[in-house]
Order: C-alpha cells, then structure tokens, then sequence
C-alpha cells in the first residue's frame, strides 16, 4: 500500500515535492512539516556518518540509516543508494529490507559513467532483486550527462530510452525548461533536482516534471549554520546565527513516538 501511495504521487504537472533527510530527526520533521514523501540525500547520509559523498558507505551503513527513518515516519522513503556500490542487487536488497520503497541509482561511479547498456543491466538487476522480495519498488534512474558534462539533450533521451525498466528518469544538474519538456515527452517520467535559484515548482511542473528533489541542499544548509555560528562565536563573541532555529521542544515532542 505504501508503495502504491508512493506511485501515485509522482504526477506530470503535479510533481511530487520530495525534501531530502539524512537521518531521522531531519526526516521526521520533513515529515511532520506536510511533505508526502521523505528521501534520503546519499551526500547528507554520508557526512553525518563522518564519511566523503562518493567514497564507499556502502550498503550495509546505509540499510541501517533508512530502518531509523522508516521506523520513524508514517510516508514512504525513497533511498539514494548512489551507484549500488560494489554489488546494486545486494544493495537494493538491503534497503528494501528497510523498508524503502523506491530508489535513486547513478549511472556514474569512481568519476566514470557507465554505458547506456551497462547501466540498463544493472536497473535490470536492482529490479530483479526487489522482484524477489516480492516489492514494487519505484526505480529513480539517475543519469549524471549533464552533471557529468558529457552530453546534453540527445544523450539523455537515448538512456531515458536504454533504462526503460526504470520508472523514471531523473537528470540532476538539468534545469533548463525547453530541454526538461522534451524530455518529459517520453518514454520515462521526469525527476530534477531544485537548489536557490533554480525555476519553481510552478515552472518545473508546467514544463511536465514528475518530482522534485533538494538533494543535499537542506543538509549543507545546516552545516553552513554551523560552521557560521562557530565562526560568529569565536570572532564576535555573539551568537545570532543560532536565531530561527528549531524549537528544543519542538523537537524533542516530533522524536517521542
């Protein structure tokens, strides 16, 4: 049931808003603040876990993370397991385990994108393993062209074609309208990513977007905090960065379920 909510919230014009958490105090608020879905940012995961974005957190670090947050909150989770580090249908395995119900997956590892075909292999296999689990899982395919800077429009749409198995496309890194239209024409639906600056909701959803992420942008937005109220703290000896946060009780209330 829960993965059919999810399903049915990724609708062209009326994208599903996904905010990005990265542990379970940072998703129960998304939660409590009205998202209707909560996903993990593979960047914020990592870093809370005194690790680089990209190297290995690895799957079984990450499985761990996901069953707090599931546990915690009462929408569904969609999990960025980053390329699947060293075995994607273990990976997949494992998160679904904990309760996610859909996935992001690169198509990208160690700076190297992989083919068109390489890639199709290996959604194939990331569904066969939720097959076996017998879960629908919702399969976010990520394509790093434009991140990557190694194609544009063209190359997008011959994925979007090769990842067929997938249930969406998702293109980080592209923002501009025209290019995310044509794309939303098929053959998968459209997932970008949003940060200050980029077009609305409005704008993303007129231009056929079926969701839109945050990424890490709420997590740096944090540490940014932090590193700025240490900073206030030992040059000024003031402490105004800390105003607007969230409320201690608040919070605490949010995490006594």
């Amino acid at each position: 049931m829960v993965m059919n909510d999810f399903a049915s919230l990724h609708k062209p014009g009326d994208p599903l808003l996904l905010p990005n958490a990265w542990d379970v105090a940072s998703a129960v608020l998304i939660a409590n603040a009205g998202a209707k879905a909560v996903a993990t940012t593979s960047a914020g995961v990592a870093w809370s876990l005194g690790v680089p974005d990209a190297a290995d957190l690895g799957a079984d670090r990450l499985a761990a993370v996901v069953a707090r947050i599931t546990a915690a909150v009462d929408v569904p989770v969609s999990v960025d397991i980053e390329a699947g580090y060293d075995d994607v249908a273990a990976t997949v395995t494992a998160v679904v385990q904990a309760g996610a119900v859909g996935v992001n997956i690169e198509d990208r590892a160690d700076g190297v994108m992989f083919t068109p075909a390489e890639q199709a292999d290996r959604l194939v296999e990331a569904r066969a393993a939720a097959d076996r689990l017998g879960a629908p899982l919702w399969i976010n395919a990520r394509t790093d062209v434009y991140l990557a800077g190694v194609g544009g429009l063209a190359e997008a749409q011959e994925r979007a074609a090769a990842y067929s198995v997938a249930d969406s496309l998702f293109v980080p890194g592209l923002i501009d309208l025209d290019a995310i239209a044509e794309l939303a024409e098929g053959p998968l639906p459209i997932a970008v990513m949003a940060w200050a600056g980029a077009p609305s909701v409005a704008d993303f959803a007129k231009a056929g977007t079926v969701r839109i992420s945050l990424g890490s942008a709420i997590a740096q937005a944090a540490y940014a905090v932090a590193t700025r109220a240490t900073v206030e703290m030992l040059t000024q000896g003031t402490y105004d960065t800390t105003a607007g946060g969230s409320d201690y009780g608040a919070v605490n209330k949010a995490l006594s379920k």
